[in-house]
């Protein structure tokens, strides 16, 4: 029988998350990743034997499920306002108020292989589908829901670039506030 995974996955990809987070693809080195996960380099390599390219989009994987429940209220709310405002909540603590950086901007940086950009964008995708959709239940035609979803998604985004280079998450909590109105006008 096999002898279980020391650390289990969920718990092994978010440790992953946090070095990828915070210094990119090109900048988690093999040790460093090991190093935050408690494991050998060896183990790493056994559960992800394609490197870190398969470490990136496993953690990928992980946050399109993180996403996928933060984006539960706006996606099944009746009240597509309430939706909105509860999930722009759920933004908010997921990353502290604006001061944790996101993957899906220092992930898909340089020396990330295409794979991982690629898996980055579909990440994304699912963010930003969302966010359109809810604006078409609140009575947005197809093309102004769809920018107006692009543009709350790089508001927030914007902002949590913000955050990461003054250390103030304001400009990132006033674009999740400003959500409602550009989703649903």
């Amino acid at each position: 029988m096999p002898r279980p995974p020391s650390v289990q996955d969920d718990e092994l990809f978010d440790r992953l998350a946090e070095v990828f987070r915070t210094t990119g693809y090109e900048g988690a080195s093999l040790g460093a990743l090991a190093e935050s996960t408690g494991l050998k380099r060896a183990s790493l390599y056994h559960r992800f034997p394609d490197g870190k390219a398969q470490m990136a989009e496993a953690v990928l994987e992980r946050v399109e499920r993180l996403f996928d429940e933060l984006l539960v209220p706006m996606r099944t709310d009746p009240d597509p306002r309430a939706g909105v405002v509860r999930t722009a909540e759920l933004f908010g603590e997921f990353y502290g108020g604006g001061l944790l950086s996101c993957v899906l901007d220092t992930l898909p940086l340089s020396g990330a292989p295409e794979s991982v950009r690629r898996r980055a964008a579909q990440v994304a995708e699912v963010w930003v589908s969302a966010m359109a959709d809810v604006a078409r239940r609140g009575g947005r035609s197809v093309e102004e829901a769809r920018a107006a979803a692009e543009d709350a998604f790089a508001a927030a985004e914007g902002g949590l670039v913000y955050g990461r280079l003054f250390g103030d998450g304001g400009p990132f909590r006033r674009a999740l506030a400003r959500w409602p109105d550009l989703l649903l006008g």
